[in-house]
């Protein structure tokens, strides 16, 4: 007589892979170019302005840039720059973010950032928002930004 027991294990298997939401990845690759840990902070209802942080490394041997980004949560995203200059905190904006070839940029609070302005809705702790970075060689690169509440 055949045991029920495999098959009862497999149909729990299937069942539980097809209820479990699958978690969307916030590291991302294409060719050369890989972004980890991105994330987002968490905003308050009517916070017009979020940030988008990550790391991004270029494992070929020539230099590329995101020279654009959208996102379907913000009505567009701006590349900025803060830097520390006589005690004071300036931010400026930047066209372009370059990475050079085999190194890596830290997009990071107090550094370089991404804005994403005039929210859509609050981002709230443990969504995932969507973010697509063009660069200029590589193309567009697809991703998700956790949203945390991070210290750092």
């Amino acid at each position: 007589m055949r045991s029920i027991r495999p098959r009862v294990a497999a149909l729990a298997t299937l069942l539980l892979a097809t209820t479990v939401p699958a978690v969307e990845p916030t590291d991302a690759r294409k060719g050369a170019i890989v972004v980890s840990d991105a994330w987002t902070r968490p905003t308050a209802a009517g916070m017009p302005m979020g940030v988008a942080y990550f790391s991004v490394r270029n494992d070929g041997s020539n230099a590329d840039a995101i020279i654009a980004a959208t996102t379907p949560a913000a009505a567009h995203v701006e590349f900025h720059q803060t830097t520390l200059a006589d005690g004071m905190a300036r931010m400026r904006p930047l066209k372009e973010i370059t990475v050079p070839a085999k190194g890596t940029v830290s997009v990071s609070p107090g550094g370089i950032h991404l804005m994403l302005v005039d929210l859509k809705a609050p981002l709230a702790v443990g969504a995932r928002i969507p973010l697509v970075l063009e660069f200029r060689n590589a193309g567009k690169l697809e991703l998700r930004l956790a949203v945390e509440a991070r210290t750092d």
